[in-house]
């Protein structure tokens, strides 16, 4: 792996002599400094301008300087119960909700987003499914509407859809899984499967009542939600790109056939120098038309407890070389807190100010900031 290191400043531009290209540059936006791990991206009260929804607060855009309470979730130690802002107009009132889990009172559920702008937004419980990890969102059954995948580890696994406003149905894939969640297509066949820390779920033609192969071909540890599934190197296989949520450690595992079409994993290092890569996500953040691996540290994950808790915190981008067939990574805030940047447990990437550039809004322990896209250095 190579690396583009670079100072943090409100105007980050990061640059190295070993890899030469032109790196993005980021400004860096205070929004609050409370504590909760999770955030969304969407437009709350319908004036064509995206928000930000953040726990118990929803900030104005463009300039998020003015928020609105929506709710009181109680603090639990160092936490709060609430580790995904998935956007879903769940009752069909034409206003976006938004999806979210806890792991202490092991509920799954939405809140609604009422018609008055400084109204609380109420509650609803979708259902006990075991302590939340977090949650995604992806099109588990091929319909074209997402679904709704919780990571509960060894708890079964599921899937939840929203089959009539407000009305959800549960599927039910395998009877456990551990710490870790991904969806893409590992065999292809055209259907999304299932990735878990252990191995991954074949999908079935029907997906409702048709068995979940298990295939053990890994062993992922304490995965990150989500794990990507995609071509990493071009060659018509989709790859696995998994972090270390809890330990140090960022890798790529190349799908390979033998001779006889026997399928293998060859483990590839992207970056071991650094702990805690709990979320990642697979988008295009320099407008070159190829995604970006963007991803970093979540601050304080475990409250001291893992490995590297008390190390920097940093936020990233990694290119694909494809000459040397390895990941460059650049850093878009790297520091002590306050400096760097954690991730947090589910961030948003957004053109917020309809710049055509993906700007980044991450929460955490270290509080909720949006990085500005400012896009490549003018020649």
């Amino acid at each position: 792996m190579l690396r583009i290191l670079g100072g943090i400043s409100l105007l980050l531009l990061v640059g190295s002599a070993t890899a030469p290209e032109p790196i993005l540059r980021f400004n860096r936006y205070f929004v609050a400094a409370e504590s909760y791990e999770s955030v969304g991206v969407f437009d709350v009260d319908k004036n064509d301008t995206l928000d930000i929804v953040s726990g118990d607060f929803w900030y104005e855009g463009p300039r998020f300087r003015n928020r609105h309470l929506i709710g009181n979730e109680p603090r639990k130690d160092q936490y709060y119960d609430d580790f995904s802002t998935i956007p879903l107009d769940v009752n069909g009132d034409g206003r976006m909700d938004f999806i979210t889990g806890g792991w202490f009172d092991q509920t799954l559920r939405w809140v609604e987003n009422p018609a008055k702008k400084d109204s609380q937004w109420p509650l609803h419980e979708i259902g006990k499914v075991g302590n939340v990890e977090t949650t995604r969102a992806w099109d588990v059954d091929g319909d074209g509407t997402i679904d709704i995948v919780p990571n509960n580890p060894n708890n079964p696994l599921k899937y939840i859809k929203l089959v009539s406003p407000g009305v959800f149905k549960t599927v039910t894939v395998a009877p456990t899984q551990g710490h870790g969640l991904g969806f893409g297509d590992i065999n292809g066949d055209g259907r999304g499967d299932l990735i878990v820390s252990d191995g991954w779920l074949e999908a079935p033609v029907d997906r409702e009542s048709g068995p979940w192969t298990l295939h053990k071909e890994f062993a992922f540890g304490t995965a990150s939600v989500p794990i990507i599934v995609t071509d990493v190197n071009g060659d018509q296989r989709n790859d696995i790109i998994v972090g270390q949520g809890h330990s140090y450690g960022l890798h790529w595992y190349e799908q390979t056939r033998d001779a006889s079409g026997q399928r293998g994993w060859t483990k590839h290092l992207i970056d071991d120098k650094n702990s805690q890569y709990h979320c990642l996500e697979w988008i295009d953040i320099t407008g070159d038309g190829r995604p970006e691996l963007l991803t970093g540290k979540r601050f304080r994950a475990h409250n001291g407890r893992d490995p590297g808790e008390e190390d920097p915190v940093g936020l990233y981008y990694f290119t694909w070389d494809t000459s040397k067939k390895q990941f460059v990574k650049h850093d878009i805030a790297y520091g002590q807190a306050g400096v760097g940047k954690g991730t947090g447990i589910y961030f948003a990437v957004a053109d917020l100010h309809k710049t055509g550039r993906k700007d980044i809004v991450v929460a955490g322990k270290d509080g909720l900031v949006v990085f500005f896209n400012e896009g490549l250095p003018k020649k």
